[in-house]
């Protein structure tokens, strides 16, 4: 029986590489999606069945490119390929916020719909990682968060529409990953804060204080990329995909408050670990309204 395939998105680096790598180990003949030629170089050092292609999923050409460059038959498509965009969302342009859905959302789609055929024809499985993000929205990340709640909306759809023709779909969510960006979070953050004018710089300045001292914890308790790629092996490989598959503990526990916790008592968890406060002003709809 020959290897069974598996395109894997975003695979130079990270969740992305650790999968392709966990997934040729186990015998998958693995192509990695890849955009630069150094990515290739040492995806093609690390296992022999493992082949780059040059992939971004927000190039057209890119994608049509695939059709020579993928085997006929596909057995598993993992659209891991993305990017987060943070800082308050007040602050963010209309260029972020379509970067932040062409990678995350609109990218990995047309690169599902272009790879359905072969994926039909092998009764095949789709997986995407998504984040503990996807279901619970964290402040300083509210379009990166919309983005995944957003693939998490799709993949429930596909999960249905594709089940006639034995098309399995699935989703992924890890909670913090020890990968390079969390790594340099504290550049990142003194980037944002750095690019922001004098009067936003001002308003939102205990935000990214309180945000500095919470990535400090947060960062102690990141779990391997390696655990993300056993669980998406596990879901390409059972008889039955799970339509969602946690990653960490601390996703589990995230996920946990949110379902114990009124809304307004999940806002004043995140609000008192940035270390913020509501304001004190009467609101000017007066007492008893609703907005």
């Amino acid at each position: 029986m020959s290897a069974r395939t598996v395109l894997v998105t975003g695979a130079g680096r990270g969740i992305g590489r650790a999968i392709a790598l966990h997934l040729a180990r186990s015998g998958w003949r693995v192509f990695g999606g890849v955009r630069t030629d150094v990515a290739a170089e040492e995806l093609t050092a690390e296992s022999d069945l493992i082949t780059p292609v040059e992939l971004d999923v927000t190039v057209p050409g890119h994608l049509v490119a695939l059709d020579r460059a993928l085997p006929e038959r596909l057995d598993a498509l993992v659209n891991n390929a993305g990017a987060a965009v943070a800082g308050p969302i007040e602050t963010l342009s209309s260029a972020d916020m379509h970067r932040q859905f062409d990678v995350n959302l609109i990218g990995p789609l047309a690169l599902t719909r272009a790879l359905l055929p072969r994926l039909r024809e092998a009764r095949g499985r789709v997986v995407f990682i998504s984040s503990i993000n996807g279901r619970v929205s964290f402040p300083f990340t509210g379009i990166y968060n919309a983005s995944k709640y957003a693939t998490e909306a799709v993949a429930d759809c596909l999960r249905v529409e594709l089940r006639p023709f034995g098309v399995q779909v699935g989703l992924v969510e890890p909670g913090v990953i020890d990968t390079e960006p969390w790594h340099r979070m504290d550049q990142l953050i003194d980037e944002l804060e750095a690019d922001l004018d004098g009067p936003h710089r001002a308003l939102y300045a205990p935000h990214f204080a309180g945000e500095r001292r919470l990535i400090g914890k947060i960062r102690k308790n990141a779990k391997p990329p390696q655990r993300v790629a056993v669980a998406v092996e596990r879901q390409l490989t059972r008889r039955r995909m799970r339509p969602r598959a946690l990653v960490g503990a601390d996703a589990r526990f995230i996920l946990g408050m949110k379902a114990l916790l009124p809304s307004r008592g999940l806002d004043a968890v995140w609000a008192q670990g940035i270390g913020v406060r509501a304001g004190t002003e009467e609101s000017t709809l007066g007492p008893g309204r609703d907005a």
